[in-house]
């Protein structure tokens, strides 16, 4: 194969052909993983997808990108910002996705767990001026996800920020859904890095002082938090943030950069996850979790430690187009027969990144079905004018 270079040129690649098989762990996982993953849509009825309004979701395909991460004995994080939550996917399609995927997880042998994002995005920000209207807008979308059985993670809302909500403002809200949902809550700590629109949440641009915002509603409500996902990309705060949290409630890691290290543990405390990057690499991350279970940290490291630099290529900066990665992980894997997402965002990636992830896939023995992925790689090529 011939794939383009960062530096403008093509350069001569040869698949090595070497790739892990997806199955499902041997022994119990010591570590809660679910893996956040996208939606597909329709390429024969999507229409206009600049406009604005609903995508055509392709279900067959979004659903059967779900059996592949439970097949592999991943949880599921449905519905959430990798679903293209307020970037092409609204709630009324989030609703439907989450009632689908519940009926499916429900049937599926391995019984595998579901959390479902519960935001305030069916509501304009210009109408979400006050703690009433916000608590309202959550709560609807936490009675859907409960009614279908998912357990709810509390979304971070662009609304505080753009209502200059100060720390009590959000501890009264949240205070408020923790305490009316019918089982422990997921809190969302979202990074600007991921929505510009969520700088400053917990009230403060300070990470320091977000943190202690945070805390104190943790602290205030232990036995209906189940845990916390952070993706701040940081992972000193990780670690620090996670040795602060009340005993049971859990540290998801959403840092998709430092993830191998912060899974494992320091030795006194370790992080589970909740992680956009284990759609893209679920065989990696089913069998390094099987390892770690087992004890085996050699065989975890060697599992995840390729994965890393594939990690970083998708997530790279502007971080927020990284849906495209993990859909086209999942193309080329044959998890998905095509390569469309809501609003194009299928384009929102240039023909180099895909490459170097195709390369970096390559050496890190994720693309599960090698032939398969030449010829889609190839595809993608000539419709580039290359290959």
């Amino acid at each position: 194969m011939r794939l383009p270079t960062y530096a403008g040129t093509l350069e001569d690649y040869t698949p090595s052909g070497d790739a892990l098989v997806p199955r499902a762990p041997a022994v119990p996982l010591t570590r809660t993983a679910f893996a956040a993953a996208h939606v597909v849509s329709d390429p024969l009825a999507e229409r206009d997808p600049w406009a604005g309004g609903r995508p055509a979701v392709d279900w067959d395909n979004t659903l059967r990108f779900r059996h592949w991460l439970w097949d592999q004995g991943l949880g599921l994080a449905e519905a959430m910002d990798t679903a293209q939550r307020g970037m092409g996917v609204d709630w009324l399609t989030a609703k439907e996705l989450i009632e689908r995927t519940m009926r499916d997880a429900k049937g599926h042998p391995l019984k595998p767990r579901v959390a479902c994002g519960a935001g305030t995005d069916h509501v304009e920000l210009s109408d979400l001026k006050d703690e009433a209207a916000l608590i309202a807008a959550y709560s609807e979308q936490m009675e859907a996800i409960e009614a279908a059985g998912g357990q709810v993670i509390l979304m971070a809302s662009r609304a505080f920020p753009a209502m200059g909500a100060d720390a009590e403002t959000y501890a009264r809200v949240y205070g408020m859904l923790i305490g009316q949902a019918a089982e422990p809550v997921i809190l969302h700590w979202l990074g600007d890095m991921f929505d510009p629109a969520l700088s400053g949440y917990w009230g403060s641009t300070d990470v320091a002082k977000a943190s202690d915002a945070v805390l104190a509603i943790i602290q205030a409500n232990p036995a209906k938090v189940d845990g916390i996902k952070i993706s701040l990309l940081d992972q000193a705060h990780e670690e620090a943030f996670r040795a602060r949290l009340p005993e049971g409630v859990r540290l998801y890691t959403g840092d998709d950069f430092n993830y191998a290290d912060l899974i494992a543990g320091d030795g006194s405390h370790y992080s589970h996850a909740l992680l956009g990057i284990f759609a893209a690499i679920a065989p990696a991350a089913s069998q390094a979790l099987e390892a770690l279970a087992k004890g085996d940290m050699a065989t975890y490291h060697a599992l995840f430690a390729p994965t890393v630099p594939l990690s970083r290529e998708i997530f790279k900066a502007p971080t927020r187009f990284y849906k495209a990665g993990i859909a086209f992980m999942a193309w080329l894997n044959g998890a998905q027969s095509h390569f469309i997402m809501p609003g194009g965002f299928q384009s929102s990636r240039e023909i180099t990144h895909y490459a170097e992830v195709f390369r970096l896939a390559d050496k890190a023995r994720l693309l599960t079905q090698p032939d398969l992925a030449v010829e889609r790689m190839t595809t993608l090529l000539r419709l580039h004018g290359m290959g």
